[in-house]
């Protein structure tokens, strides 16, 4: 077989075997063959399936065209990882809750696979930030995030004081629980439950919000792509913190610690099959309330997101 997708997912989801098997099924009658971690592929049910084999590592993936995921927003942003650094693109197929990242829904298989098989998808480059962390002018920690980096207090009573620095130039000082650093990608997630604003995903922007910040000047920031961030812990408090990258990695930092975050050069591939805009997907997912409306075009539904 000379074409390949990756099936990564959360087998624990009991809908997501029989999606696993309809998708391998219906894959191996149009000759495309199926790969992905042996534990996945073993939980799913579908190892032993003639057109499946294993991928255990970023290197054995290399070349698939697609890595289909089946889950939330979580389980695609752990098929993130596995996928970047090769440039798959990944498709997500919902089965969570609101499901930002997914392009399909669980009850769309088959017309899902027609478009696979077809070769009917678009690819949308998603922004990513670089984060680093340094002790004493020594980098101690690297990692990347597709939502966002975000700086927390360790401990519930103790409360953080930042020293935020754009492009190398000090802004402001904020008392806070942390702050979060979001791509346009990021900001219907942490960033959006923070306050800050939604950013369609064409923009090319930076967006700092900070949490319960005790501060005259504590607003969201939308600031350009190519910004540099830096953020200094101080010692006056002697509170610890812990930077996050996507919810999913961490690292425990102490006072006088610094974070600096900018754009990387590496973007995550997400595979769209519609081309519905943006405003259409915030009103299906968030469920909006159009009614009233009197615009041209048909109204935003489900399927049109």
């Amino acid at each position: 077989m000379s074409r390949r997708i990756v099936l990564i997912g959360h087998p624990r989801r009991a809908e997501a075997l029989d999606i696993a098997s309809k998708l391998v099924r219906d894959l191996a009658a149009a000759d495309v063959e199926v790969t992905g971690p042996a534990d996945e592929l073993e939980a799913f049910g579908v190892l032993h399936e003639p057109n499946v084999s294993i991928a255990d590592c970023r290197e054995s993936m290399d070349g698939a065209e697609l890595a289909v995921v089946l889950g939330g927003d979580g389980t695609i942003l752990r098929a993130a990882e596995l996928v970047r650094d090769i440039g798959v693109p990944l498709l997500g197929i919902n089965l969570g809750h609101v499901g930002f990242l997914a392009e399909a829904d669980r009850d769309d298989v088959h017309a899902t696979v027609k478009k696979i098989v077809e070769r009917s998808w678009s690819v949308e480059e998603r922004m990513t930030l670089e984060v680093e962390v340094s002790i004493d002018g020594r980098v101690v920690w690297k990692s990347w995030a597709l939502n966002e980096a975000s700086v927390e207090k360790r401990a519930r009573e103790r409360m953080l004081e930042l020293v935020l620095e754009i492009d190398d130039r000090p802004l402001s000082t904020w008392g806070a629980d942390g702050i979060v650093m979001a791509t346009p990608t990021g900001s219907t997630a942490y960033a959006f439950s923070a306050g800050g604003p939604v950013v369609w995903p064409g923009v090319d922007a930076l967006l700092l919000v900070p949490i319960s910040a005790h501060a005259l000047f504590a607003r969201p920031l939308v600031l350009d792509h190519n910004s540099h961030v830096g953020i200094e812990l101080l010692e006056r408090t002697g509170a610890h913190a812990v930077v996050w990258c996507d919810g999913r990695r961490s690292f425990d930092i102490p006072p006088s610690a610094r974070i600096d975050v900018r754009r990387s050069g590496r973007p995550v591939r997400l595979a769209r099959l519609s081309t519905a805009p943006f405003t259409d997907r915030l009103v299906a997912k968030f469920d909006l309330s159009v009614s009233g409306w009197r615009g041209m075009g048909p109204a935003p539904g489900p399927s049109e997101a």
